[in-house]
């Protein structure tokens, strides 16, 4: 309950937040609006000229406008402060009532001997940059990565696969995203994004707005070895291909 209670203070922040900025970008102050405009469109034009000079300053030149517009905007000034106010109240009321964990052991259990093992995860999360798999071989550990601005290539042919469905899952708001699968290994491909273009094997979707698409090789559902690939963004282009 306590929890839920937590959960749903952050949630009431988040919503308020978001309502101010509607109001506010709607009825109050339309420059906002033109501003944010002009910053998504230079982030993507950059975007589109990389790795050139010109791309990397009209890129970095986007976001620095999106960041000043947004912390000058009364929604974040106020989700900044009630978030404030809530951390504080949480602190104070952990000192209040701090949080006992009493342990509880059935009896005849057996001892819990297994060591816990650490694994490095063979692509790392980047809020900006590009992410790729090791160029070399690497152990296979299901995939799960997220960023903010940038490019991600995932190589499963440099690992081995193991029987059953291995997944992997990739989030972010803009840059490509490449992934090559082995000609012997089924796929599955649920894609989700704001716009952007799509080529899966043969299949090209040059303009896509705002879809949720789902794709599947032939020989999915009865293969002993496949890979369920997950993806949502919101502007960028998907590319599968064989390798």
């Amino acid at each position: 309950m306590i929890n839920r209670l937590r959960t749903d203070g952050i949630s009431w922040i988040i919503l308020i937040g978001t309502l101010l900025l509607l109001l506010e970008v709607s009825f109050f102050d339309g420059g906002v609006l033109i501003f944010l405009c002009i910053a998504a469109f230079c982030i993507y034009l950059g975007r589109k000229k990389l790795p050139s000079k010109s791309g990397r300053m009209l890129m970095w030149f986007g976001i620095i406008v999106l960041v000043v517009n947004i912390f000058n905007t009364v929604a974040f000034k106020f989700s900044l402060f009630a978030l404030l106010l809530y951390v504080i109240f949480r602190y104070a009321d952990s000192k209040k009532s701090p949080k006992t964990v009493q342990p509880s052991f059935k009896e005849g259990a057996p001892p819990l001997t297994a060591p816990v093992v650490l694994k490095r995860a063979a692509i790392q999360n980047e809020w900006f940059g590009r992410k790729k798999t090791p160029e070399g071989v690497y152990e296979w550990e299901d995939i799960n990565v997220q960023g903010i601005i940038g490019d991600t290539v995932i190589d499963l042919g440099n690992t081995y696969l193991p029987k059953g469905t291995s997944v992997v899952t990739v989030r972010n708001i803009l840059g490509n995203i490449e992934i090559l699968v082995p000609y012997d290994v089924e796929v599955s491909i649920h894609h989700s994004v704001l716009a952007g273009a799509i080529e899966v094997f043969e299949h090209q979707e040059p303009r896509v707005f705002n879809e949720s698409l789902y794709y599947q090789t032939p020989g999915y559902e009865e293969a002993p070895q496949k890979v369920k690939v997950v993806i949502s963004m919101w502007v960028g282009d998907l590319e599968v291909k064989r390798t």
